[in-house]
């Protein structure tokens, strides 16, 4: 009997590379090497003699026979989601908590629509909110004090942690309609030395502008304002009371009014990524997966990879 060429496997991969547009992502989606994901790839190529993905696009194309196994990766996967669910409540027990911690002033754009699926698939798991904005939310996994927590950037590795790829984002420069910096295409560090930023307020490690930006290149703002709210920055920077730098998402409905403009950081723009971070004993759970890739379906729907 012939051997099937094609497996959940092989499924799971293509959905990650059609999510993701590049195979790196992809591979960090299905916990595999960037290599052995092309390796994989490749060997799903050899077997049905023909290639999948146009690897020189940007991003990623799935060729014809490519998009049509991707079909059957978007039509199975959600099918063997829904029976692997109804296995783990059998398994594991319906009950569980899901504490979330987060750190960011701008998640709840994309993570209340991810809860509010979450609910009536898992009405017995007990979701909350951690309180607060968290700085460091990592130590409340270790204590037993949240369950999951949404963090800037891949941190370092942690005995007793497993780190979760959402999504990433570009941060843009927001101006007034009639600042001096309108006309640029294109904002530099040295543009945000004469001018005052307008910043939430946490500490400047936790601002993807002055972290990936600024203090690498050794600028600091003229001055600094803070504001608890994402209207608020907008409607200083409309005033020219300063600048700001925000996650497209959260500024994009601004945007479309023409409240501010918005321009790149740097010539490549300013991209930045999150995670979830969770206990190792955790992230076997099926609710706890299924809620991470809501929150990647919530990302999708706000335009971030």
């Amino acid at each position: 009997m012939p051997q099937p060429r094609v497996d959940l496997r092989h499924l799971a991969m293509l959905q990650a590379i059609a999510d993701s547009g590049n195979l790196t992502r992809a591979a960090a989606r299905v916990f595999v090497t960037q290599s052995a994901l092309s390796h994989q790839l490749k060997g799903l190529e050899g077997a049905y003699g023909t290639e999948l993905v146009e690897r020189e696009s940007r991003p990623l194309r799935f060729t014809p026979a490519g998009a049509r196994l991707l079909d059957l990766a978007r039509s199975v996967l959600p099918q063997v989601a829904d029976a692997e669910r109804d296995l783990a409540r059998l398994v594991e027990g319906r009950s569980g908590s899901l504490r979330v911690a987060v750190e960011c002033h701008t998640c709840f754009d994309w993570l209340m629509p991810a809860m509010d699926r979450f609910r009536p698939r898992w009405p017995e798991v007990k979701l909350d909110l951690v309180s607060g904005f968290q700085t460091d939310p990592l130590p409340l996994l270790l204590k037993d004090q949240a369950d999951f927590a949404v963090i800037h950037d891949e941190p370092a590795p942690r005995k007793g942690l497993v780190y979760e790829p959402l999504f990433e984002y570009e941060t843009v420069a927001l101006v007034g309609k009639d600042h001096r910096l309108a006309g640029r295409a294109r904002l530099e560090a040295r543009d945000f030395a004469q001018e005052t930023l307008i910043t939430y307020p946490v500490a400047d490690e936790m601002l993807d502008v002055m972290k990936h930006l600024l203090l690498p290149a050794g600028v600091r703002p003229k001055a600094q304002r803070r504001a608890e709210l994402t209207v608020a920055i907008i409607q200083l920077v409309a005033s020219g009371r300063g600048i700001a730098a925000l996650p497209a998402w959260s500024v994009a409905p601004y945007l479309e009014r023409g409240y501010v403009l918005a321009k790149p950081l740097g010539r490549k723009g300013l991209h930045c990524a999150l995670y979830g971070a969770t206990t190792a004993h955790l992230v076997q759970l099926a609710y706890m997966r299924e809620f991470v890739e809501l929150i990647r379906e919530a990302g999708k729907e706000f335009g971030v990879r």
